[in-house]
């Protein structure tokens, strides 16, 4: 879990994949981290990809880097703890001008359960279940 934390660490940005009804959604993201030993991701309660995870929480996250990509299939589960936002918010303080811990919009997602494959062009792809 780790490796995957320090890879989308790394990559800043990398992009997450929802559905909505039989329609993928792609957008960038930003936020990566890790509470109470999951990896978590951090949007808005009001934004379509909040309503599309809730309807559907299976995701793909992909980022490239340094020659490298990662795929990550996970499922997610809104985290509503008040220390998970916090957490987050301190990981990323530059959100702090949008959110706040408890204000009823910033919104946790866990992911419980997955599977990354880093791969590159010149190498075996690694596989890291989560």
């Amino acid at each position: 879990m780790n490796e995957i934390y320090e890879f989308l660490k790394a990559c800043g940005t990398y992009y997450l994949a929802t559905v909505e009804g039989d329609q993928p959604r792609v957008r960038p993201f930003g936020t990566i981290d890790i509470f109470d030993g999951k990896l978590t991701i951090q949007t808005g309660k009001v934004k379509a990809v909040s309503h599309q995870m809730h309807a559907n929480p299976k995701i793909e996250i992909c980022a490239f880097a340094d020659g490298k990509w990662i795929r990550v299939e996970a499922t997610v589960k809104e985290d509503a703890r008040i220390e998970a936002q916090e957490h987050m918010l301190a990981a990323y303080p530059e959100l702090k001008g949008m959110y706040r811990a408890g204000d009823g919009n910033t919104e946790i997602f866990a992911l419980v359960s997955g599977k990354a494959t880093i791969s590159s062009f010149g190498g075996a792809p690694k596989t890291i279940l989560f």
